[in-house]
């Protein structure tokens, strides 16, 4: 059997693992989980996603200057980010939910840095969707 060398060439340069785009479909199902501890709640009181009152609202966090959510009682580590200029993205957002203290401790080069949230989403994929679906759902009708 002969084996033409640009097909082995480019069976060997093809990714192992190509990046799938995130799914907004497949992040709302993982989203069930973050409901235990966020909701999302539009300006005018309207409940898009019901959910938990121990995390932020999650409503317009598409850009939003971490720790700003008013009446939320963020860690001071948390507000000390969104006052260094961290405004929510979605590569920001799936390294802090993978582990929130890791991350600010990383963004402020502070190793006494503290996040509150406790839960972890370690797979990137799925955090990746979970923003697909908080940017369907979580951000605000322009004017």
């Amino acid at each position: 059997m002969k084996h033409n060398p640009w097909v082995i060439l480019l069976l060997l340069a093809w990714p192992s693992n190509p990046a799938v785009a995130a799914d907004s479909k497949r992040g709302e199902q993982i989203f069930r989980d973050c409901r235990a501890c966020h909701s999302v709640i539009d300006e005018t009181g309207r409940s898009v996603v019901r959910g938990g009152r121990t995390g932020p609202n999650l409503y317009g966090v598409i850009g939003r200057h971490a720790g700003s959510v008013p009446n939320f009682h963020y860690s001071t580590s948390m507000v000390a980010a969104g006052n260094s200029g961290l405004r929510w993205n979605e590569a920001d957002f799936v390294v802090y939910v993978k582990d929130a203290t890791a991350f600010l401790r990383d963004y402020l080069d502070d190793p006494e840095a503290r996040g509150k949230m406790a839960y972890k989403l370690r797979d990137t994929q799925k955090a990746r969707d979970v923003w697909a679906y908080l940017e369907r759902v979580a951000i605000p009708a322009p004017d």
